[in-house]
């Protein structure tokens, strides 16, 4: 059980955010799940039941209410972006006061939007790779032998987010604190832009975009690259390469996932964004821009 146990708030408690849940929960930590009446109900009545590879299977016990109703030490926001605006009327900001928020987002562009609504100082926005599916309200399948959770210091003191960073790490993930908010957010966006484009626009998996798309591939690697080393992020093309070489044939992104469901995409998060950034910083990106006008 934590010894220094924290109150922490999760603003949708799907694939990322319900595993977060559970974990934090299992550990001794006050969880409050913040979604809508129906997954409420389901799960003040059976928890949070996660399948994972890594940490086997197990249901945690969660409080969950419709909005938030006290302060918190901490708030995960793990929404998709198309669902941002209308989720954080779940998180007042009077009632938020003093606590961290902490943006588990895809793209660039949503910490000004949190920190126009919240203070500014809280706000730390954070990275987190894992695969990980909500199958059902409070189902969770937890796929990734691994969470890997980076938290971004820019405006929030190292030493402010240590507890939380401690808590994260007792209850199992791998967590660290970078100080560059950008290059560590623009880091992230150059692997997952072209994955996510490319696995929706030709609907097949990663293995089939290595073989039969490798030079799209490679030359949109080399634009989203270009595009985050204005921003100061250190990425080189044949790590991400490497990386998407280690992933199992049959990866999915999550954007592919949301179009097979019928889902809205976060197209302009991630695609959009892109382009406002390239055409900012003056770097061309002839495949993004047409994969995005495709999709």
């Amino acid at each position: 059980m934590a010894n220094n146990a924290l109150t922490v708030a999760i603003l949708g408690p799907g694939g990322v955010g319900g595993l977060l849940a559970a974990l934090l929960a299992r550990t001794g930590h006050r969880v409050i799940c913040l979604a809508g009446p129906e997954t409420v109900e389901t799960l003040r009545t059976k928890g949070i039941q996660v399948r994972s590879r890594q940490f086997g299977d197990f249901t945690a016990r969660v409080e969950a209410e419709t909005e938030l109703r006290e302060p918190v030490d901490a708030c995960f926001v793990a929404v998709k972006h198309t669902a941002l605006d209308a989720a954080l009327d779940r998180v007042p900001p009077t009632v938020l006061g003093d606590g961290l928020v902490i943006p588990l987002l895809n793209g660039v562009e949503h910490p000004a939007l949190l920190r126009a609504r919240y203070r500014p100082d809280r706000v730390s926005p954070g990275i987190i790779r894992v695969e990980s599916t909500r199958v059902g309200p409070g189902v969770i399948e937890h796929a990734s032998p691994f969470i890997e959770i980076d938290l971004t210091s820019g405006l929030v003191p190292e030493a402010q987010l240590k507890p939380l960073v401690d808590a994260l790490a007792e209850a199992g993930t791998t967590t660290r604190v970078l100080d560059d908010e950008a290059a560590a957010l623009w880091s992230k966006l150059a692997f997952l832009a072209p994955f996510a484009l490319l696995t929706t626009r030709y609907a097949v998996p990663l293995g089939i975009i290595r073989t039969d798309h490798a030079d799209e591939l490679s030359a949109l690697v080399a634009e989203t690259v270009a595009v985050a080393r204005t921003f100061g992020a250190l990425t080189d093309p044949a790590q991400i390469m490497s990386r998407y070489n280690a992933f199992p044939p049959e990866s999915k992104s999550s954007m592919q996932r949301d179009a097979e469901a019928g889902r809205s995409l976060e197209l302009d998060a991630i695609g959009g964004a892109l382009l406002r950034a390239a055409a900012q910083r003056k770097v061309p990106v002839p495949v993004a821009t047409r994969l995005v006008e495709e999709l």
